[in-house]
C-alpha cells in the first residue's frame, strides 16, 4: 500500500498536534506528513521548516482541497470541530478528529450523520485503548489473571482546572465549550476503563464545580468556571463489577494516576510517574499480583504489543502512534479496529449520561 498523506489542521510548534501527532506519523511506515494549516501563515510556515513538512496553509480549505492529502487531522478547540470536519468530509477526505468530537451530543450527531453520508473512513481520537499497557491488561483480564473481575477503582488528574490558567486555556473552564475534566481527562480514563473490561450496565456521577474562579494569568483578571473540575463515577459494568473513577482538577502532591483492577484470584495495579494524572497520555506502569502471592510486582508488557511502533516514543505520542499503525493495517485489510464517529457518538451518549445522573442524583443507562 503506497503512503497515506496527512494533513494536520492546528499543528502549531508546541501545541498538542506538535508532540503527538507529528512525532507518531515521522515514526511511521505508512504515513507521511504533507501538509499543515493553523490561523497564521507565520506560524504554519514555522511549523512546516520544523517538522519538514513541504505544504503550510493559513486556510484550512487549502489543506483539504491539496491532492496529495488524503487524511485529514482536526486538532484545534472542539468548537471548530464542526465547520472544519464538514468540509473535510465534503471534499471526501477521510477524517480523524481529536476527541470530543463536537461541543455536545448534537453536534456529534450531526458529524457522524454527516459522515456516514459521505461514506468515509472516520477516526475518533480515543487513543487510550491502543495504549500497548492497556492493550495487554485487557488480554491479562480475559485469560484470566484476576479470575472474576470483582470492582475496578481509579483516581487521576487532569493537570488543567487548577487555580489558574493562560487566555489560550481560559476556554476548558466553559462548560459551552465542550472541552471540560469529565469530556477529556475522566473520558478518556473511562475509555480505557471500558475497553479493558467492559461497558457500563448503569451509571451514577457527582459533578462539582469546587472553584467557581480561575486567574487569567497572562491578563491579570479571574473568570467565571461553569464546569465541574471534581468528577465522581461509579457504576456497575455489564459483567457485574463495581466500578469507581475520580477525576480532580490540577493535580495532587501524592500519586497523579493509580488505576486497580481487583478480582477473585488476582489484582492489577496501572501507575504513571509524575504529575501527569491523564491516562491516555501517561507513560503507564503495570504491576500484578495473583494466587498465594501476598504483594504486586512489576509485570512487563511483551515487546509485540509495540510492534510496529518504536518502543522509545513516549506516553505522549506512543498511543497515537498506536491507533495510526491499527488504522494502516485496516485500510490494507479491509478490517475495523480503529473507532470513528458512530463510536464517537456513543461515548457522547455516555457523557450525557454520567451529566443527567450528576444534576438529577438517580441511577441512569448509558444506552
Amino acid at each position: 500500500m503506497k503512503k497515506i498523506g496527512v494533513g494536520i489542521i492546528g499543528a502549531s510548534t508546541g501545541g498538542w498536534a506538535s508532540i503527538s501527532h507529528v512525532p507518531a506519523l515521522k515514526a511511521s511506515p505508512d504515513y507521511e506528513l504533507r501538509a499543515i494549516s493553523t490561523s497564521r501563515r507565520e506560524s504554519a510556515e514555522l511549523a512546516a521548516r520544523e517538522f519538514g513538512v513541504p505544504a503550510a496553509f493559513d486556510d484550512h480549505r487549502d489543506l483539504i482541497a491539496h491532492p496529495d492529502v488524503d487524511l485529514v487531522v482536526v486538532a484545534v478547540k472542539v468548537t471548530h470541530h464542526h465547520a472544519l470536519i464538514s468540509a473535510a468530509l465534503e471534499a471526501g477526505k477521510m477524517v480523524y478528529s481529536e476527541w470530543p468530537l463536537g461541543v455536545d451530543h448534537r453536534e456529534a450527531a450531526l458529524l457522524t450523520e454527516h459522515a456516514r453520508a459521505a461514506g468515509v473512513r472516520t477516526v475518533i481520537g480515543l487513543q487510550a485503548r491502543f495504549s500497548p499497557v492497556v492493550r495487554y491488561v485487557r488480554d491479562l483480564v480475559a485469560e484470566g489473571y484476576v479470575g472474576q473481575v470483582l470492582g475496578t477503582t481509579l483516581i487521576g488528574s487532569g493537570l488543567s482546572w487548577g487555580e489558574e490558567t493562560d487566555r489560550a486555556h481560559a476556554y476548558i473552564f466553559d462548560a459551552a465549550n465542550g472541552a471540560t475534566l469529565l469530556t477529556a481527562a475522566g473520558l478518556h480514563a473511562l475509555e480505557a476503563v471500558n475497553f479493558a473490561l467492559g461497558d457500563f450496565a448503569s451509571v451514577s456521577a457527582n459533578l462539582v464545580n469546587g472553584r467557581k474562579e480561575v486567574r487569567v494569568v497572562d491578563e491579570g483578571i479571574s473568570i467565571p468556571v461553569t464546569t465541574a473540575d471534581q468528577v465522581s463515577v461509579t457504576g456497575t459494568l455489564d459483567n457485574g463489577a463495581a466500578v469507581s473513577v475520580f477525576y480532580r482538577g490540577a493535580f495532587s502532591r501524592g500519586p497523579n494516576l493509580r488505576w486497580e483492577i481487583n478480582g477473585t484470584d488476582g489484582d492489577l495495579i496501572l501507575t504513571a510517574p509524575g504529575i501527569n494524572g491523564n491516562l491516555q497520555v501517561a507513560d503507564l506502569q503495570l504491576e500484578g499480583g495473583r494466587g498465594a502471592e501476598t504483594a504486586v510486582a512489576e509485570i512487563a508488557v511483551p515487546a509485540h504489543y509495540f510492534d510496529p511502533v518504536p518502543r522509545t516514543l513516549s506516553g505522549l505520542s506512543q498511543s497515537v502512534a498506536q491507533t495510526y499503525a491499527f488504522l494502516a493495517k485496516d485500510l490494507r485489510e479491509g478490517t475495523d479496529t480503529v473507532p470513528g464517529f458512530d463510536y464517537a457518538l456513543e461515548r457522547h451518549r455516555l457523557v450525557d449520561a454520567i451529566e443527567r445522573a450528576s444534576r438529577t442524583g438517580s441511577v441512569q443507562s448509558p444506552a
